[in-house]
């Protein structure tokens, strides 16, 4: 170059000002950016650095640079899409399970066990599955223990009926000893036989929850001993008193539903009672609820019966000796829930059984 005051930028550079634009090449008649900066050291003036740049450059480095910003968002994207399809699967996969596990449930499976082994929401709702499952089995082993039960209960009386009728029909009505034997064993299997359906609906009643309470104030002490003055027969007929201990209490109740809670439980008592013993029914406060313990003197309930004393028809030894069906303490169970109350029993074989209710003042 002769010379380079006439080079665009190179006259301000000098002049210790940076300078940068649009202008054409020192050697070259091709249009190009450049760019001219002082070199200042120690605050003497050194010299002067000019760069320049065709736009044919320019342009493909900046193609370069939207090539590969666009090259990286489609790897992006295309990660993201691959993640979020593995995570859709992952996520699906046990939510399918759990569509297959209630299919089953509902076609009658039940107690199959779902097995998801996530640490979150899913492997609690499996959780919760499995425990719905165990729950449906029990209840189906109970219903058909119920249906069972109820076939047997029914089918006794109904075939005692039969067989009398029959043999009236053959010609044991001629005989007036024989025909009163076999018209009052008709009745008591008739009365039988209406008690246990009277139970039998009483309790579907209380476990669908469409009885109706009709709820009053109601003394404590005299709903206990109206409830013994029920049994004062059976208790003089069997040779057992029994003792009341009983606080000034008022409750809120069906006065009618407790009775017959009260009767089947002294109804039980009574059963296995020996003569000559005592049956004790006390009540007291404890902070807002009355407390009635009703205790007998008889052989007591063995531990193995304990959990199931309150299940339907359930009467531990003495399911088949005729003292009853096994629904007393049930309907009993379910009158006191029905009030907002609960029922528990404790027992020692050989020193009797005690009930005890927990009413709401």
């Amino acid at each position: 170059m002769k010379n380079w005051l006439e080079v665009p930028g190179i006259r301000a550079a000098l002049e210790r000002k940076e300078v940068q634009g649009f202008a054409k090449g020192v050697l070259t008649n091709d249009d190009r950016l450049f760019i001219a900066q002082p070199i200042v050291r120690n605050g003497q003036l050194l010299g002067v650095l000019r760069m320049s740049i065709t736009l044919q450059q320019f342009q493909r480095q900046f193609a370069i640079v939207i090539w590969t910003v666009l090259g990286t968002l489609v790897f992006i994207l295309l990660l993201c899409t691959f993640i979020s399809e593995w995570l859709a699967r992952s996520l699906s996969r046990p939510i399918q399970t759990m569509k297959n596990f209630a299919i089953r449930l509902g076609s009658g499976h039940f107690g199959d066990k779902l097995q998801i082994r996530q640490s979150n929401e899913l492997d609690q709702l499996a959780l919760e599955l499995n425990r719905m499952s165990e729950r449906l089995a029990s209840l189906d082993q109970e219903r058909r223990a119920f249906l069972a039960n109820v076939s047997h209960e029914l089918r006794t009386p109904i075939s005692n009926v039969l067989v009398t009728v029959e043999a009236l029909r053959n010609g044991a009505a001629s005989d007036p000893a024989v025909s009163d034997r076999f018209f009052q064993n008709v009745e008591d299997e008739t009365k039988r036989l209406s008690r246990l359906i009277g139970d039998l609906l009483d309790l579907g009643r209380l476990e669908a929850g469409v009885t109706l309470l009709e709820k009053q104030h109601i003394q404590l002490v005299s709903l206990i001993k109206r409830a013994v003055r029920a049994v004062e027969t059976r208790l003089q007929n069997s040779q057992i008193s029994v003792q009341v201990n009983v606080a000034d209490l008022q409750i809120q109740g069906d006065s009618e539903r407790l009775l017959q809670a009260l009767l089947n439980l002294l109804d039980n008592a009574i059963k296995h009672s020996p003569p000559n013993s005592q049956i004790l029914i006390t009540g007291s406060k404890e902070g807002k609820q009355a407390v009635v313990t009703i205790r007998d003197q008889g052989q007591g309930v063995k531990d193995s019966d304990l959990s199931r004393i309150f299940e339907q028809f359930y009467t531990g030894d003495h399911s088949r000796k005729g003292r009853g069906v096994g629904l007393g303490l049930a309907i009993a169970k379910r009158i006191i829930e029905a009030h907002g109350g609960s029922i528990t029993v404790s027992s020692k074989v050989g020193e009797g059984a005690t009930f005890t209710i927990y009413l709401p003042i």
